[in-house]
């Protein structure tokens, strides 16, 4: 088993962000256009996304906590072929556990992952040919 250490940048161009959908009452949706309207905010995005850096800043210890004890590599980690074959060649498996973003390079074949991805666990997002993702849905944790 082991853990790669090491964050790469990723070659391709990477997304920033990921969007997500959520759901809100009248009443909330319209307090949150009230201060759009009074300038405290400059849409519901700037609302929203403000709430949430708040909320993880309330939070922040517990996650750093949570992030050493689980031994999460915190950020972007990039997985290459390169990285994959010096594990097959070394008779090692992977253990991939991300809060953040988790690429899996392109070029890496399901077959490849197979052999050498253990398990993946990321709190955030996974980005990886639909093929790999596929042959590792049951790793996926």
């Amino acid at each position: 088993m082991n853990q790669l250490t090491t964050v790469a940048p990723a070659k391709a161009k990477l997304a920033e962000s990921e969007k997500i959908t959520i759901n809100l009452g009248f009443v909330d949706l319209g307090q949150i256009d009230l201060l759009v309207a009074e300038g405290f905010y400059s849409n519901r995005t700037d609302f929203i996304r403000t709430a949430i850096r708040n909320q993880l800043g309330t939070h922040s210890d517990a996650v750093k906590q949570v992030v050493a004890r689980k031994m999460l590599v915190l950020g972007l980690q990039h997985v290459s072929a390169d990285d994959l074959r010096a594990l097959q060649a070394a008779s090692q498996m992977l253990q991939l556990r991300v809060l953040g973003l988790a690429v899996i390079a392109l070029d890496i074949t399901p077959e490849l992952a197979l052999a050498t991805i253990e398990s993946i666990e990321v709190l955030g997002a996974l980005q990886a040919s639909p093929a790999v993702k596929a042959a590792l849905a049951g790793r996926l944790r």
